[in-house]
């Protein structure tokens, strides 16, 4: 739950009465018109909207340069002052990068990274780091490119194109406080060296797991994409060992709940690298990872229709092998869990209708009573679609299902049982008559 910052308001002193009468003495003095400096009313303006920027910077960043910025608005220099307020913005950027970690920097850029290096680096180009490294978004790196090139123009940093009056220098300075002051937090980045030597290290404790979670959730969004996108290669791979698989899998399932569209969309696009280039083994495992992070929706019908049917025909075996009593249940189980992910494609409806109304009916010795509550689940789940395919096999005397309930009573009395779970609204029209039939 997010804390709500309440910030205090500034009360700052009012101007002297000395103060703009001296600018017009100063300015007589020197022999040069008044209008070269900024007007009274100006600098009144300026410094009455001063405390509502200034109370959204939080207390530790009101330091000597917005002190410094303060005199130079009092006296009119809003060149000068707006020069002061990009200079405390570019510095807590660079301490943003810091916190951020200089050496993760360096993995993500690929290049050496350091101290001097980020010392070294031209105002637009840490823009352009603080955007990749998701510091700022790409409206706080929009207006605070133009503040650049504001700066360059129009402050007392260069020799000037012009002057600036107390709204512009206003819109500069809330830009400034806004995009690069108001939020004193920052990420931390995450060492992808040891993070992947972890994951490929021993099998995770939950201590251990919660850590490298939390790690990549305090990270930015785009590091945790490129994380992510890792240890599903890193699950993929034929060569992992099973602990590191599971270490994968534990870190996104943890991270579920948080995996942006853009992430998820990355994901599949590495799954469908796999298809194109025909690295059957990967794109296997890749179909059991999304499996198992219960993702399966995001495939397409064909991939979905590859997956259901081989839970099918498990469940259809185990039901048809020995000691099927004991072994029907993890099937039947599984089946359940990949029907939740997503809609039954077409394609397998009847074959997936058929296979679970079977079971459920059982044969002349009974029924796998610890699959019952799967078998109940998934018909009760079951669109108007597969009840009328439900229906119809029933009634059909050529069918397996059909055959089955016309000529073994107990058979009969469970796939009653089974029908009764179906809501009657959601029997489709065209089959109500044979439905009535069944359950009379």
């Amino acid at each position: 739950m997010n804390s709500l910052v309440v910030r205090k308001n500034i009360d700052l002193p009012a101007l002297p009465d000395t103060v703009l009468p001296a600018i017009a003495q100063l300015t007589t003095a020197l022999g040069i018109p008044r209008d070269v400096l900024a007007s009274a009313e100006e600098i009144e303006y300026a410094w009455r909207d001063l405390p509502r920027e200034l109370r959204e910077i939080p207390d530790d960043l009101r330091g000597e340069l917005v002190a410094r910025m303060c005199v130079a608005v009092s006296a009119g220099l809003f060149d000068g002052a707006m020069n002061y307020i990009w200079n405390a913005s570019v510095l807590h950027l660079r301490q943003k990068i810091r916190n951020f970690g200089l050496a993760v920097v360096a993995q993500i850029i690929q290049n050496d990274f350091e101290e001097k290096n980020l010392l070294e680096l031209q105002d637009s180009r840490l823009l352009d780091l603080c955007l990749k490294l998701n510091i700022i978004n790409e409206d706080g790196f929009f207006f605070l490119d133009q503040c650049r090139d504001v700066r360059n123009n129009f402050s007392a940093a260069h020799p000037t194109m012009g002057s600036v009056n107390d709204r512009e220098f206003t819109i500069f300075l809330n830009r400034c406080v806004r995009y690069a002051l108001a939020d004193s937090s920052s990420p931390t980045g995450v060492n992808i060296g040891s993070f992947i030597s972890a994951v490929k290290g021993t099998r995770f404790n939950d201590h251990q797991c919660q850590i490298w979670i939390q790690r990549l959730t305090d990270t930015h969004a785009a590091q945790r994409q490129l994380l992510l996108n890792m240890i599903h290669g890193v699950y993929c791979d034929p060569a992992t060992a099973e602990p590191a698989r599971l270490n994968s899998l534990d870190i996104c399932c943890g991270l579920k709940g948080s995996l942006t569209a853009s992430i998820k969309s990355e994901l599949i696009n590495n799954h469908s690298d796999y298809i194109a280039k025909g690295l059957e083994d990967k794109h296997t495992a890749s179909l059991q990872f999304f499996e198992k992070l219960g993702y399966l929706s995001l495939l397409n019908e064909s991939e979905l229709h590859v997956v259901l049917s081989r839970a099918i025909d498990r469940l259809w075996n185990a039901h048809n092998g020995m000691n099927n009593f004991y072994n029907e249940p993890p099937f039947a189980e599984r089946l359940l869990e990949l029907s939740q992910q997503s809609a039954i494609p077409e394609t397998i409806q009847d074959h997936f209708v058929q296979t679970i109304a079977v079971c459920r009916v059982g044969n002349g010795y009974g029924v796998a009573d610890a699959a019952i509550p799967y078998y109940n689940q998934l018909i009760q789940g079951f669109s108007p679609r597969e009840i009328a395919t439900l229906i119809r096999s029933a009634i059909g005397k050529t069918s397996y299902l059909g055959r089955k309930i016309l000529t073994n009573g107990s058979c009969r009395t469970n796939f009653k049982e089974a029908l009764l779970l179906i809501d009657p609204a959601s029997i489709p029209s065209g089959v109500k008559t044979d439905y009535d039939t069944l359950i009379s």
